[in-house]
């Protein structure tokens, strides 16, 4: 049986951010985990699934392949997802089916809750010469890192974070509900297991403060709008040690003067005169690596497309390059001399005088109004 799309089985668009992914992963996998499906074979099903769509599409390279080529560019058997990725499970998550199912959670010593740090997006904006190049930017982003003062802590030099009462240090609270055994996380410590009774002065309890960071970002050759690259670590700093999220740097292409990109491709209008389309002759147009030559041949039309292999943008992961493709646009003549609309209409008489014979589209056209009324 064929795999459902990955996007329909989490209820998402393709252009979903990181966010609107973990929302929806969150949602489906609670609704459809075993633990609270005991007596359903077909929700366990559902449950891998979602989870397997989940570890693609919050992976950035596993997203861009799977969008690229679908399933066969994630299939497990050649390594792209097998295995990798579970981590990503328990983060989405954020302690959710540890607070339902009973378990304790990751943390440090005394019951302490740790929590992973908040992912952050960068919007880098590059120009099409960079995209196709490759290059290095230096970017500030500001992130909250633990607080050196009281080393993450909290609590003011000298002193200690105290047990919370509310939970004795376990960072939960058990609720009775019907025949479920429900964890909450408690809500006097907020998950720490700790109270702060004389708070830093430098982070005033929160136990981390705001920083810009700098980060050199190598953006590879041939990367293509709404790519992101991630860097590990370099997110919101976690909570009670636990680990940094990760920053996602989202690249889009400022729109360019003459060309237009259509994956690999380059496109772009290439107007010729009114006696180059009729004559022939050659013109420079420019490319992305200089100028090249093309020779225009006689009697050229409007539409005509020219090709200049290998001149369009090299792809990220094949490295194959792209074509340039040339649309011909005859440019009309405007503000003429007298001596040039006498010479157009010396020249209008005698291709009349030629008939149909130098008109063959405007006549082919004309036989077609004519049949369109006749029938």
């Amino acid at each position: 049986m064929a795999k459902r799309d990955y996007y329909e089985a989490l209820g998402i668009s393709r252009d979903a951010s990181d966010d609107d992914i973990k929302k929806a992963y969150r949602k489906a996998a609670m609704k459809h985990h075993p633990d609270r499906n005991l007596d359903s074979k077909d929700d366990g099903e559902k449950f891998k699934e979602i989870k397997e769509a989940y570890e693609v599409l919050s992976d950035d390279q596993k997203r861009a392949a799977y969008d690229r080529y679908g399933h066969a560019g994630v299939d497990q058997s050649h390594g792209a997802g097998g295995g990798q990725g579970f981590g990503d499970f328990g983060d989405a998550f954020g302690g959710i089916f540890d607070e339902i199912f009973g378990g304790r959670g990751g943390g440090g010593g005394g019951g302490q809750r740790v929590y992973r740090g908040a992912d952050l997006r960068y919007n880098m904006e590059i120009s099409l010469e960079e995209a196709a190049r490759g290059v290095e930017k230096t970017i500030r982003i500001p992130v909250t890192e633990s607080c050196e003062t009281c080393n993450g802590s909290g609590a003011k030099p000298g002193t200690q974070p105290k047990t919370c009462s509310t939970c004795g240090g376990a960072g939960q609270v058990r609720i009775q509900q019907g025949f479920f055994s429900v964890q909450q996380t408690c809500p006097k410590c907020h998950g720490s297991g700790r109270v702060v009774t004389d708070p830093c002065v430098t982070c005033h309890g929160a136990g981390r403060v705001k920083k810009q960071k700098t980060l050199e970002v190598k953006v590879p050759a041939g990367i293509d709008e709404g790519m992101r690259l991630r860097h590990g670590g370099f997110g919101e700093a976690g909570v009670n040690g636990g680990p940094a999220g990760d920053l996602y740097v989202e690249i889009h292409i400022k729109r360019h003067a003459v060309f237009e990109r259509e994956g690999d491709d380059l496109h772009c209008e290439m107007p010729i005169s009114f006696t180059t389309a009729a004559l022939g002759g050659d013109i420079d147009i420019p490319t992305l690596d200089g100028a090249a030559s093309i020779k225009i041949p006689a009697e050229t039309q409007t539409g005509k497309v020219f090709r200049l292999r290998g001149k369009g943008i090299k792809n990220l992961r094949s490295h194959m390059t792209g074509d340039l493709h040339c649309h011909v646009v005859v440019e009309t003549p405007v503000k003429l001399t007298e001596r040039q609309r006498e010479l157009l209409r010396e020249f209008d008489v005698i291709n009349r005088s030629e008939g149909d014979r130098q008109n063959p589209r405007a006549k082919g056209w004309m036989d077609k109004v004519r049949d369109f009324f006749a029938g």
